[in-house]
């Protein structure tokens, strides 16, 4: 039984619904950033590393910029999947952003996403159970906590709490509940703003 979530966004046309899968343990992630990278249509997909999403959130205000930016004619990517892997990020480098957080041959942790109809989600479920070599899991974000490297988020995002261990190596860490809130406000937000600053 396939996990896929639809959602329709508010102030988005259902036809540019949001369809999002989670997976664990992916073996074939360099098959498909070659599909990717090939351009290959039938993987016309925004592929993720999932260790850099914080929450449902996170990913809703990607696909939400990366949404408007298409209806309003404003893409800098190729088309709305890479928009939304570039949306994740908080410079304007693309380059940086699809090495930064999209898919590369090591990633295990893959969120999904395909920006189409409401009425694709069977066909985009088939083609995912299809070409997908990994354990899907529900897209929630107690999943997400669990897959998370916040060493990596502080790093990419730069949100400054870090602290050194015995190898001298800076460590992201966090202490309580309240940090995690915390870091995702200032995550939206940068997305929020670079989006302003363009």
């Amino acid at each position: 039984m396939s996990l896929l979530q639809t959602i329709t966004l508010s102030h988005t046309p259902s036809s540019h619904s949001v369809h999002v899968a989670l997976y664990r343990n992916v073996k074939n992630s360099a098959f498909l950033e070659q599909q990717l990278l090939g351009g290959n249509s039938d993987y016309e997909y925004a592929f993720i590393d999932a260790r850099v999403i914080l929450s449902k959130v996170h990913v809703f205000a990607s696909c939400f910029r990366a949404i408007v930016d298409q209806l309003s004619d404003k893409l800098r990517t190729r088309n709305v999947h890479s928009e939304i892997v570039f949306a994740l990020s908080p410079n304007n480098n693309i380059r940086t952003a699809f090495r930064n957080f999209g898919i590369t041959a090591n990633t295990s942790s893959l969120l999904v996403i395909k920006i189409g109809d409401l009425t694709q989600s069977l066909s985009i479920r088939s083609h995912l159970e299809k070409v997908i070599e990994g354990d899907e899991i529900g897209f929630c974000d107690s999943a997400l906590a669990d897959i998370i490297d916040w060493s990596l988020v502080g790093r990419l995002y730069k949100l400054g709490n870090t602290r050194q261990d015995e190898g001298g190596n800076r460590k992201w860490q966090w202490e309580a509940e309240v940090d995690r809130k915390e870091a995702e406000m200032r995550v939206l937000s940068s997305i929020a703003l670079r989006g302003m600053t363009n």
